[in-house]
């Protein structure tokens, strides 16, 4: 019936003692459930904000790791190295209000060609005006200004003469042509230096090269240009072949990979995912680094591309590696960097821009400020000793870093235990935890380095090109682009110009006889001796 409403519940309750407490306790019960439930589900919600604002400054955020609280973060000294973890100190640097200098003027290097360009009054602009003398040269100004002539092609005529005996005419000869890195074709080892340089140093994809190619007048196809390339390639493996035996010769290696995209992969989608590999070694002073193609990321490719190597390999935290540690016997370093980078995209999850922290960072920050202080002063020793000798830099490292590290162990050793593995802290601090013994372990001798850096530099110009170009054809066109990386980056690591490099290795590698002639032309045998390039 309409309007009509039920009774109220109500709740029965016994009358004696024992019912209402066990009712209470079975509430209460009930109520610590609810509870634990709840707080669960709050820290469900913050984990997911939190991976959330990390990935907004992912995709929208500065890429850089540099961690400032109005200024800098301080640098901590014995006493803070000590400090608790009630606050985090930091420097606040005031800069006194000066005016901007304009720099000084560069000077233009006096290895550039010069043309003169002369100016004179004209006839009647010599005669002073006060008494009609004719004016005398008593000096002169001089500036210099840069200037660039778009790139000019040229055509080589290469005119073989022909030589017969006049008596028998049986005897023909014609005088030879030096050996070309693309046998009759019509790209010089200019041309396709400057094409290589263009793709694997500017970042400039073959398309558009054949866009400036036709600008000025010269037919060149992409597929034409493509071919070159996988050629180039092919041709200068003998030298990828030499610098592979000179990287696993050495006592320490560092390995690092990305994502490219083949089309035409046997037995792969075009959309699927392949890898190039990246290995910097050698000595010192005479860096070596090389690119590989491979379709897989698994534990097989380090196998295969280590072979017997042994001495030190430092890598991220990718588990792909350890398989060739354990077969090998090889000694893991692993990477501070990649340490590092926990707490700041700790520091970014909790919604702060690391470039815009408040004077007074809050609570949850506090312990993520903490540990970048000791990372930053274990960075703060390898900037001072950086370039010096192995054995200073091993002698400073046991007397700096390691009371450091071992500051840095007990914090993480007490802190550990305190924190959700899922909190932005919690992650940092496992990381730390799980990759110990690989982190420190280059303190253990001075031609380690604190992080895999020096690879990574080494494989952003790939990077940096795959935006461009995209995705690489074939597998050979891959392959070819991994041995061209290869030869151009170890050159540059060596303090070669790359054209220069490049066009030297295609005019003189087609003459090469024997192994010997070869080795003549790995970039650490040439130093940074100037190169012709005209």
């Amino acid at each position: 019936m309409v309007g009509d409403m039920s009774e109220p519940h109500t709740l029965l309750l016994p009358d004696d003692v024992d019912g209402l407490k066990a009712i209470v306790i079975d509430q209460a019960a009930q109520i610590t459930v609810h509870e634990q439930q709840l707080a669960e589900r709050d820290n469900h919600i913050e984990h997911l904000k939190a991976q959330l604002r990390l990935l907004v400054a992912r995709r929208f955020g500065a890429a850089s790791e540099r961690v400032v609280a109005d200024g800098q973060l301080k640098l901590f000294n014995e006493a803070e190295t000590h400090a608790d973890d009630e606050g985090v100190e930091t420097a606040i640097v005031t800069v006194a209000a000066h005016a901007r200098r304009r720099g000084k003027r560069q000077v233009l290097p006096e290895s550039l060609p010069r043309e003169e360009i002369v100016y004179e009054l004209n006839e009647a602009e010599r005669v002073c005006p006060h008494d009609g003398s004719v004016l005398a040269v008593i000096g002169e100004e001089t500036s210099e200004q840069l200037d660039i002539v778009p790139a000019k092609v040229r055509v080589l005529r290469h005119r073989r003469f022909k030589y017969a005996c006049p008596c028998c005419h049986g005897h023909v000869v014609t005088a030879a042509m030096p050996a070309q890195p693309i046998p009759k074709s019509q790209a010089s080892a200019g041309l396709l230096s400057y094409i290589a340089v263009s793709k694997y140093v500017d970042a400039l994809p073959l398309y558009r090269q054949a866009k400036l190619f036709e600008r000025i007048g010269v037919d060149m196809p992409r597929q034409t240009l493509c071919r070159w390339m996988i050629r180039c390639g092919q041709f200068v493996q003998p030298l990828v072949n030499l610098l592979r035996d000179k990287l696993v010769e050495g006592d320490a290696i560092q390995m690092d990979e990305t994502t490219v995209q083949v089309l035409k992969e046997p037995g792969k989608r075009a959309q699927s995912t392949s890898y190039i590999w990246v290995q910097r070694g050698g000595e010192l002073a005479q860096p070596v680094i090389l690119f590989d193609y491979d379709p897989t990321r698994a534990g097989q490719v380090p196998k295969r591309l280590l072979g017997d190597f042994s001495g030190y390999l430092q890598t991220d935290g990718y588990e792909g590696y350890n398989a060739v540690v354990a077969a090998n016997g090889i000694t893991q370093l692993y990477c501070f960097a990649h340490a590092r980078r926990r707490f700041t995209d700790a520091i970014k999850s909790l919604g702060f821009n690391p470039n815009k922290l408040p004077d007074k960072p809050p609570d949850k920050a506090r312990g993520i400020l903490k540990g970048l202080q000791f990372i930053r002063h274990l960075y703060a020793i390898e900037h001072r000793i950086r370039g010096r000798p192995p054995d200073e830099r091993y002698v400073v490292r046991r007397a700096e870093s390691l009371p450091v590290l071992a500051d840095l162990r007990a914090w993480v050793n007490e802190r550990l235990p305190k924190v959700l593995p899922s909190a932005p802290l919690g992650d940092a601090l496992a990381y730390l935890d799980n990759h110990w013994e690989g982190l420190v372990r280059y303190c253990d001798d001075g031609r380690l380095e604190i992080d895999n850096n020096l690879c990574e530099n080494a494989i952003r110009p790939f990077c940096l090109g795959r935006k461009n170009w995209m995705f690489s054809d074939t597998v050979h066109g891959a392959k070819a682009s991994a041995n061209l990386y290869s030869i151009i980056e170890t050159a540059k690591a060596n303090g070669l110009e790359p054209y220069a490099y490049l066009r030297h290795v295609f005019t003189e590698l087609p003459k090469a006889k024997c192994v010997e002639d070869i080795e003549a032309l790995l970039p650490y045998r040439l130093g940074t001796k100037a190169l012709d390039i005209n």
